[in-house]
């Protein structure tokens, strides 16, 4: 039996088939490319980074499991994402792969990650894995500064003197910080820091604790921490053991190292020491 039209125009519907397909196909392949960047920022991804998008929580340090993941994932969105070229970075330093980390992070900064250009400072600044270079650090901080970086500002105040358009001070660094503390979650933990150790002004355990609890309720890790301390000695307001803990928890879930071993010192308060002040052992409950 044939069909009326059987066999007549198959090339065209052919065409027709395969421009459906690569219709189809296009999209996936652009959610294909954004995947490496999800899955690097998903184990990678600095929750102090002005470039992470607010839907990414981050983790304070990669886990040493996630290393070679971040460094697979990171390095294939790097070639379209500063971000991705930032965090592979971190993952190579994670890794301990220092001069690894130091390429990613001098490619992020010539894209303009002001992330980037703290971390390399904080290189400079201290020698790690370069020649130390306080006058360089002091530059790479100030660029980080100017682009709004919270953690730029802050380092550039620690290191004092003069030199450069951005605040080399910390009076001036509380100034720009308060600017930036209204909607953003490092630069409230960052003053808050500023605060709570009279630097640059008055101390203030009030306003400090104020700001670290804005800045941990956007699951900051370091803001978490200092919750923690702070509810936990009464600082700046009511004394809390449960709510100290509770927040100890919440920061290390989130990689803090910190966290981590306040959330022990809480498990086990009690150091008994020998005649010479040395550990013996603690008690745990």
């Amino acid at each position: 039996m044939n069909l009326p039209g059987r066999g007549r125009n198959v090339a065209p519907m052919r065409t027709y088939l395969l421009a459906i397909i690569l219709a189809l196909a296009a999209p996936l392949a652009v959610h294909a490319q954004s995947a490496d960047l999800v899955l690097c920022d998903r184990v990678a991804a600095d929750p102090s980074d002005p470039d992470k998008p607010a839907d990414v929580k981050g983790v304070a340090e990669i886990a040493s499991s996630d290393v070679a993941t971040a460094i697979k994932f990171c390095k294939q969105a790097a070639g379209s994402s500063r971000r991705a070229m930032f965090e592979l970075g971190r993952a190579y330093a994670a890794g301990r792969q220092t001069a690894e980390a130091i390429a990613a992070w001098r490619k992020a900064a010539d894209k303009g990650s002001s992330a980037a250009m703290v971390e390399l400072g904080v290189l400079y600044g201290t020698g790690a894995g370069v020649a130390r270079d306080e006058a360089q650090a002091r530059k790479l901080f100030e660029k980080a500064a100017q682009s709004g970086n919270p953690r730029g500002v802050s380092n550039l105040a620690a290191l004092g003197g003069t030199g450069g358009s951005a605040p080399a001070d910390p009076a001036q660094a509380r100034a720009l910080l308060a600017k930036s503390a209204e909607t953003n979650a490092e630069a409230q933990y960052q003053l808050g820091l500023m605060l709570s150790e009279g630097d640059g002004g008055a101390k203030d355990d009030v306003a400090a604790r104020a700001l670290f609890e804005k800045a941990a309720a956007q699951n900051h890790p370091g803001a978490l921490e200092r919750m923690g301390a702070f509810a936990q000695e009464g600082r700046g307001g009511p004394k809390d053991k449960d709510a100290a803990k509770a927040y100890y928890e919440r920061a290390a879930a989130l990689g803090d190292a910190d966290a981590k071993q306040a959330l022990e010192r809480l498990r086990c308060p009690y150091a008994i020491k020998d005649k010479q002040g040395k550990l013996v052992t603690t008690l745990c409950f």
